[in-house]
């Protein structure tokens, strides 16, 4: 599969441990490729859950995935400042369908003040036994997040404070939007 090309749009598919499909995100703006990650954008775009109910995002969304390390990161760009909802999830991969990676529960949100907040603990539990995840995904978790908490304290990667001006600005300038004050 060759990479999605700056400006095109993508799928996203979250799948649950056993393969089934968790959620789908329509119209996903390609803003930058690289051997070892994706950014992207959303603006009220489509979601589809796995039971088929449909809901469509609220605010401007730019999102970050890394070929190697267990979470994707989304920031939402809202009025109050940015929030950051990260998911602990396998390395995503892309073919001509979608880009496509394991959810697996936990999640940390990043308030606009800095406060942080572990998710989804309980589910991850529940999830674990159903779904029979193997043994060596919880130490990969917990070092993922360990990384992710990390990223969040020293400002790397898409927590930057740079990382939202730049690629929202890109994506004003690919979709031709006027701007709006996100501040």
């Amino acid at each position: 599969m060759k990479q999605p090309r700056e400006g095109e749009f993508i799928t996203i598919k979250s799948y649950k441990h056993d393969g089934s499909l968790h959620r789908t995100w329509r119209d996903n703006m390609v803003l930058k490729t690289s051997d070892q990650s994706i950014i992207g954008c959303n603006d009220h775009t489509l979601v589809t859950e796995a039971d088929g109910r449909r809901w469509v995002t609220r605010e401007v969304a730019l999102m970050y995935f890394h070929k190697h390390f267990w979470f994707n990161v989304v920031a939402m760009i809202r009025k109050r400042g940015v929030t950051y909802y990260c998911n602990l999830a396998s390395p995503y991969l892309i073919d001509n369908e979608a880009l496509k990676y394991i959810d697996y529960d936990l999640d940390i949100k990043v308030f606009p003040d800095g406060e942080k907040r572990l998710l989804d603990v309980d589910e991850y539990e529940i999830h674990g036994k159903k779904y029979h995840y193997p043994d060596e995904i919880d130490p990969i978790l917990k070092y993922n997040i360990q990384e992710l908490v990390r990223w969040i304290d020293e400002k790397k990667g898409p927590f930057a404070p740079e990382f939202v001006n730049i690629w929202y600005e890109r994506y004003i300038q690919l979709t031709h939007r006027k701007k709006h004050k996100h501040n």
